[in-house]
Protein backbone atom coordinates (compact mmCIF):
# COMPACT_ATOMS: atom_id res chain seq x y z
CA UNK A 1 0.00 0.00 0.00
CA UNK A 2 1.52 3.10 -0.72
CA UNK A 3 0.66 5.98 1.45
CA UNK A 4 1.49 9.84 0.58
CA UNK A 5 1.11 12.09 4.05
CA UNK A 6 1.90 16.27 3.49
CA UNK A 7 2.18 18.46 6.16
CA UNK A 8 3.31 22.25 6.95
CA UNK A 9 0.63 24.01 5.80
CA UNK A 10 -0.13 27.11 7.36
CA UNK A 11 -1.05 30.46 7.39
CA UNK A 12 1.02 33.46 6.86
CA UNK A 13 1.41 36.85 5.38
CA UNK A 14 2.66 37.87 1.97
CA UNK A 15 6.59 37.60 1.94
CA UNK A 16 6.67 35.01 4.52
CA UNK A 17 8.15 31.24 4.03
CA UNK A 18 6.68 27.34 4.57
CA UNK A 19 8.25 24.26 4.23
CA UNK A 20 5.91 21.34 3.35
CA UNK A 21 6.93 18.03 3.88
CA UNK A 22 5.62 14.50 2.03
CA UNK A 23 6.33 11.16 3.70
CA UNK A 24 5.81 8.35 1.71
CA UNK A 25 5.43 4.68 2.38
CA UNK A 26 4.76 2.23 0.15
CA UNK A 27 6.75 1.06 -3.03
CA UNK A 28 6.53 4.92 -5.22
CA UNK A 29 9.05 6.20 -3.46
CA UNK A 30 11.52 7.64 -6.18
CA UNK A 31 10.52 5.09 -9.12
CA UNK A 32 9.33 7.75 -11.30
CA UNK A 33 9.67 10.52 -9.33
CA UNK A 34 7.30 13.02 -7.64
CA UNK A 35 5.76 16.45 -7.43
CA UNK A 36 4.12 18.85 -5.67
CA UNK A 37 1.04 20.43 -7.06
CA UNK A 38 -1.59 22.84 -6.13
CA UNK A 39 -5.19 23.66 -6.53
CA UNK A 40 -7.23 27.07 -6.00
CA UNK A 41 -10.62 26.81 -5.40
CA UNK A 42 -12.25 27.26 -8.82
CA UNK A 43 -9.20 26.54 -10.39
CA UNK A 44 -6.89 23.62 -12.39
CA UNK A 45 -4.71 21.63 -10.69
CA UNK A 46 -1.57 22.62 -11.48
CA UNK A 47 2.41 21.36 -11.16
CA UNK A 48 4.24 23.55 -9.05
CA UNK A 49 7.77 21.26 -8.58
CA UNK A 50 8.71 18.00 -9.81
CA UNK A 51 12.22 15.53 -9.16
CA UNK A 52 13.13 12.09 -10.49
CA UNK A 53 16.49 10.32 -10.94
CA UNK A 54 17.16 11.05 -7.27
CA UNK A 55 17.28 7.77 -5.81
CA UNK A 56 20.37 6.76 -7.10
CA UNK A 57 21.59 9.21 -9.11
CA UNK A 58 21.92 13.21 -9.50
CA UNK A 59 18.51 14.53 -8.97
CA UNK A 60 17.24 16.77 -11.69
CA UNK A 61 14.62 19.30 -10.33
CA UNK A 62 11.68 21.44 -12.47
CA UNK A 63 9.48 24.16 -10.80
CA UNK A 64 6.94 26.23 -12.71
CA UNK A 65 7.61 29.77 -13.77
CA UNK A 66 5.37 30.86 -11.13
CA UNK A 67 7.42 30.09 -8.31
CA UNK A 68 10.51 29.97 -9.93
CA UNK A 69 13.28 30.97 -8.05
CA UNK A 70 11.09 31.55 -4.53
CA UNK A 71 10.31 27.44 -3.96
CA UNK A 72 12.67 24.76 -3.82
CA UNK A 73 11.74 21.04 -4.20
CA UNK A 74 13.89 18.72 -2.46
CA UNK A 75 14.34 15.13 -1.09
CA UNK A 76 15.34 13.21 1.85
CA UNK A 77 15.95 9.39 0.97
CA UNK A 78 16.61 7.82 4.13
CA UNK A 79 13.40 9.17 5.62
CA UNK A 80 11.60 9.13 2.33
CA UNK A 81 10.28 12.16 2.17
CA UNK A 82 9.87 15.17 -0.32
CA UNK A 83 10.00 18.76 0.77
CA UNK A 84 8.85 22.06 -0.93
CA UNK A 85 10.11 25.14 0.34
CA UNK A 86 8.53 28.34 0.01
CA UNK A 87 9.95 31.44 0.27
CA UNK A 88 8.35 34.86 -1.16
CA UNK A 89 5.26 33.71 -0.73
CA UNK A 90 2.21 35.56 -2.26
CA UNK A 91 -1.48 35.81 -2.01
CA UNK A 92 -1.51 33.96 -5.46
CA UNK A 93 -0.13 31.24 -3.74
CA UNK A 94 -3.07 30.14 -1.95
CA UNK A 95 -4.02 27.22 -2.34
CA UNK A 96 -4.50 23.32 -1.60
CA UNK A 97 -0.76 22.00 -2.05
CA UNK A 98 -0.62 18.00 -2.94
CA UNK A 99 2.64 15.50 -2.92
CA UNK A 100 2.07 12.93 -5.65
CA UNK A 101 4.21 10.28 -6.95
CA UNK A 102 4.42 9.68 -10.77
CA UNK A 103 3.81 6.43 -11.96
CA UNK A 104 3.87 6.66 -15.46
CA UNK A 105 6.31 8.34 -17.74
CA UNK A 106 4.54 10.08 -19.95
CA UNK A 107 4.96 12.24 -22.75
CA UNK A 108 2.96 15.43 -21.52
CA UNK A 109 5.96 15.80 -18.76
CA UNK A 110 6.11 16.12 -15.44
CA UNK A 111 3.73 18.99 -14.18
CA UNK A 112 0.76 16.68 -15.75
CA UNK A 113 -1.17 15.30 -13.11
CA UNK A 114 -2.52 12.16 -15.32
CA UNK A 115 1.10 10.63 -14.98
CA UNK A 116 1.09 10.40 -11.29
CA UNK A 117 -1.07 7.69 -10.21
CA UNK A 118 -0.70 8.40 -6.13
CA UNK A 119 -1.59 11.69 -4.16
CA UNK A 120 -1.59 13.10 -0.73
CA UNK A 121 -4.27 14.44 1.24
CA UNK A 122 -3.42 17.97 0.36
CA UNK A 123 -2.51 20.29 3.21
CA UNK A 124 -4.12 24.10 2.86
CA UNK A 125 -1.51 26.75 2.25
CA UNK A 126 -3.09 30.43 2.85
CA UNK A 127 -1.27 34.15 2.18
CA UNK A 128 -2.72 37.65 3.18
CA UNK A 129 -1.40 40.54 2.17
Amino acid sequence: QVLLVESGGGSVQAGGSLRLSCEVSGDAYGRYGMGWFRQAPGKEREGVACIYNFVRGTPYAKTDDSVSGRFTISQDNTKKTLYLQMNSLRPADTAMYYCAARTMLGPLGCFTPSEYGYWGQGTQVTVSS
